[in-house]
């Protein structure tokens, strides 16, 4: 097993995509489910700190260690089996999304959570509950999780299979691969009913595999995982319309949304069914204009939506989409459509663009990133929505707004050009957050909590549920040393 200690061959390990960094003595690169327990064997005993590291696109600090060691995950990253006849794939925890991706459709076959940075390691996707563009119509990581593999902090294995551990109410009973039996009593809490990756998973009688995704290294180390797939579509419309009002652009959505979520209904029976619904604010896109000088100059918003469709449907849906852009204003003489797999590529490379182009802003400026990653239910989603906008425009600061708007889940990525500048974003950020939360919403719809979120999630639950969360860790990780600072502060903190 490959172990790097010098301080230039490690760096990189430092620091993620938020350009949030730490520091550690070693990296880790085990390749065998017994290499991860061997490394978690040791680092127990001596109660070293252990950070699990992903491929470094997360933003918000959970794969940078503060001390101790780190096991980077990215030479477990065998494809182990893709089965097209009963539609699953096993892998390992540091296969790439998009190669992962580009392997199933081999087989007429689609793997829907597709975070915007198809870079991504499976494990982190698990680890975080990560979702995209398709989660509209498809939902997040977790609905196709099937099995995990997952290495306790005593090196010890908990094998899970969706619908075989479940809780009795709130109490859970697992048994590991040594034949140890844990058990515990689940955190008693309400969850937002929104799109959500804050925090522990529970509810009552939950399926016990639903606690380890999201739950961002802190219970184990995920070794291997099972994951559901789905049919390719046939055929996807993709298309990007301008509008020269920004409210059209936001009802549109709405009314997309709302007959996408009717579409199997007898109400509407042959309504449009989204696949993915995002905006794009005029300030992203005069953000995007040097890089894409297509876009229509002086257009207050852009929406991005796609449609499965057939040989059979494509002219139906086509039709009904034109009807629901004329209905809202949309230009029609400047929209983006694609029907082939390589326009669709270009369509969607625009929409991942802005967040690479975020991220060199932020580096160039040597601060952390300062994006929204808030959600609520719709009925308050405009509320939501100005509030923000409000907010930052009174504190003078650029900013570039877009996102998953048909999840009424908002980017809002403030562009500080100084540490001062910064330091009110901050202030900002955490009123937008209180907001989301007092709606009923979520301070993270999906890129998870990690180090940079845990004021926000203490926020949004309180110490009460924040102490329960601990307790639960403590049954499997009793000395703390699993990916400390992800989720919590620990009492020693």
């Amino acid at each position: 097993m490959l172990i790097k200690t010098l301080p230039d061959e490690i760096e990189s390990y430092f620091v993620d995509a938020s350009n949030y960094k730490g520091q550690c003595t070693a990296v880790y690169f085990p390749e065998t489910i017994k290499e991860i327990s061997d490394i978690l064997i040791e680092a127990n005993r001596n109660k070293t700190h252990v950070t699990v590291s992903g491929n470094g696109t997360g933003l918000t600090g959970g794969r940078v260690p503060e001390d101790g060691i780190v096991i980077s995950t990215e030479k477990l990253n065998n494809i182990i089996e893709i089965n097209a006849e009963e539609m699953y794939a096993v892998v390992q925890p540091g296969v790439i999304l998009a190669d992962f991706q580009a392997k199933v459709k081999e087989k007429n076959l689609m793997y829907p959570p597709d975070p915007t940075e198809k870079n991504c390691f499976i494990g982190g996707t698990v680890s975080t509950n990560a979702s995209g563009e398709k989660t509209f119509k498809y939902g997040p990581t977790r609905n196709y999780v099937l099995e995990l593999d997952i290495v306790l902090q005593d090196g010890d294995v908990l094998k899970l299979a969706r619908g075989k551990q479940k809780a009795d109410g709130y109490k859970l009973s697992l048994i590991t691969e040594s034949g140890r039996k844990i058990e515990f009593k689940l955190a008693d809490y309400k969850m937002p009913e929104v799109k959500n990756a804050s925090g522990y998973f529970c509810k009552g009688n939950m399926d016990a595999i639903d606690l380890f995704i999201g739950s961002e290294g802190t219970l184990g180390v995920i070794a291997k995982v099972k994951l559901k797939l789905v049919p390719l579509p046939e055929n996807i419309i993709s298309c990007v319309v301008f509008f020269d009002d920004e409210l059209n652009a936001l009802d549109f959505i709405s009314k997309a949304r709302d007959i996408s979520k009717a579409a199997n209904s007898k109400l509407n029976p042959a309504g449009i069914e989204a696949l993915a619904l995002e905006f794009f604010d005029d300030r992203s896109l005069k953000f995007l204009q040097d890089d894409y000088p297509q876009i229509p100059r002086n257009v207050k918003a852009g929406v991005w939506f796609e449609q499965e469709v057939t040989n059979v449907n494509e002219d139906k849906f086509f039709e009904a989409w034109m009807e629901l852009i004329k209905e809202y204003r949309g230009d029609e003489d400047t929209a983006w459509f694609a029907f082939t797999d390589a326009d669709k590529k270009k369509i969607q490379d625009f929409r991942h663009f802005i967040s690479a182009k975020i991220h060199e802003y932020i580096a160039k400026n040597n601060v952390k990133n300062l994006g929204t990653d808030v959600a609520v239910p719709d009925n308050k989603f405009y509320e939501l929505y100005f509030y923000a906008k409000k907010k930052v425009e009174e504190a003078g600061l650029e900013f570039v707004t877009y996102g998953h708007f048909g999840n009424s889940h908002v980017h809002l990525n403030m562009l500080p050009q100084n540490q001062t500048e910064y330091d009110i974003g901050t202030l900002v950020y955490n009123e937008i957050c209180k907001a989301a939360v007092k709606l009923g919403g979520t301070v993270s719809a999906e890129h998870g909590i990690g180090k940079r979120k845990r004021d926000y999630l203490l926020d949004m639950y309180g110490e009460k549920v924040i102490q329960q969360m601990i307790e639960m860790k403590k049954v499997f990780d009793p000395n703390l040393i699993l990916s400390r600072g992800n989720i919590f502060k620990l009492p020693d903190e």
